[in-house]
């Protein structure tokens, strides 16, 4: 049996031992401002040579972290584009077409077999991966490019990717130092040093401790932080977390059961974990996003479900989703380190 200590926020021993993970955590812009200032030189080159070659027909996204690429461009991009997350392509895709792959460690033989196949058709290809690695020897070709990257981590290399379609206009403004900004300013936030009448995250993780999160995101974009964050929680604690569009939580609000003021805190069943909805705003108002954020808060006010927020107002997308799923990834840690076993 697992219950939640809060004074382990604050406690440097405690804080001491979960070191590792949250300086990680605070390294997060350091790491985006290394991956784009590493890679600017190539980024440079292939857009120079763009400027010699049509626009592509269309744009895929291959390999397993193309939906956040779909998040952010699929809104936005002037040509059809499509993620691509399997082993092969489309059988459509030809010399015509531009593939972008993201492959932070560069060993998922999934995604190298998916460059391999668009080296071979001879597609215009862009991946974004550590220069020493399985896919980038795949991605050997006269119109290949690779962009080097060397921290592993999926947000910084796909920030590469994004500059380099944002200077091809191929994709939406992603400068790289406003997402460095906005994580640097979450970790200022969110850091061990903050006591946790202060820091949100603590607070956040307090929340967390006796309730069953629901994370929802009302934006492309933010309904991806939000599984991000659920996923995030899951692993921390072990505990059920689930994110998803408006309509597949409304049942699981509307199951919970009524919360009666007379019941007694310290029954045999008081220790039931009861639905929390997390709600990520990243500032959408468009009107089936407010329709949607006001069905499920109105389902939970019915039900006495607790309603938590987290809100950013920073100014590109790209760092708006980046500082909204590093807010929920520091709650998640703080909870792991506040759970302790009887």
């Amino acid at each position: 049996m697992s219950w939640f200590d809060e004074s382990r926020l604050d406690d440097e021993v405690a804080l001491g031992a979960a070191d590792l993970r949250l300086r990680t955590l605070a390294e997060s812009g350091a790491r985006v401002r290394r991956e784009a200032g590493d890679a600017a030189e190539a980024i440079a080159d292939v857009v120079a040579r763009s400027h010699d070659q049509a626009r592509p027909r269309a744009i895929i996204a291959a390999g397993p972290d193309s939906r956040l690429l779909r998040a952010v461009l699929e809104p936005w991009c002037p040509v059809p584009f499509v993620a691509w997350p399997g082993q092969a392509l489309p059988g459509w895709a030809g010399s015509l077409d531009l593939v972008i792959v993201l492959a932070p460690d560069g060993g998922d033989s999934g995604t190298a077999s998916a460059v391999a196949e668009a080296v071979r058709r001879g597609c215009q290809v862009v991946v974004a991966c550590p220069p020493a690695s399985m896919v980038a020897e795949h991605a050997a070709g006269r119109w290949s490019t690779i962009l080097p990257t060397t921290t592993r981590d999926q947000l910084a290399t796909a920030v590469v990717m994004l500059s380099y379609l944002d200077q091809v206009a191929l994709g939406p403004s992603a400068e790289p130092e406003p997402v460095a900004q906005a994580l640097d300013d979450v970790a200022t936030s969110c850091s061990p040093h903050r006591d946790l009448a202060v820091n949100p995250a603590k607070m956040l993780a307090i929340a967390l401790a006796d309730a069953t999160p629901i994370v929802w995101g009302g934006s492309v974009l933010a309904a991806r932080a939000a599984r991000r964050v659920a996923e995030s929680i899951r692993r921390s604690s072990g505990r059920t977390s689930i994110a998803g569009d408006a309509e597949h939580l409304l049942p699981v609000i509307e199951a919970a059961k009524a919360r009666n003021v007379f019941d007694d805190p310290f029954s045999d069943d008081g220790g039931e974990l009861r639905p929390m909805l997390l709600v990520l705003d990243d500032g959408a108002e468009d009107a089936v996003v407010r329709e949607h954020r006001g069905r499920l808060l109105a389902a939970a006010t019915e039900r006495g479900v607790r309603v938590e927020h987290l809100t950013t107002d920073v100014p590109s997308e790209v760092a708006r989703y980046a500082s909204l799923m590093l807010s929920g990834t520091y709650a998640a840690e703080y909870l792991r380190l506040g759970l302790v076993e009887d």
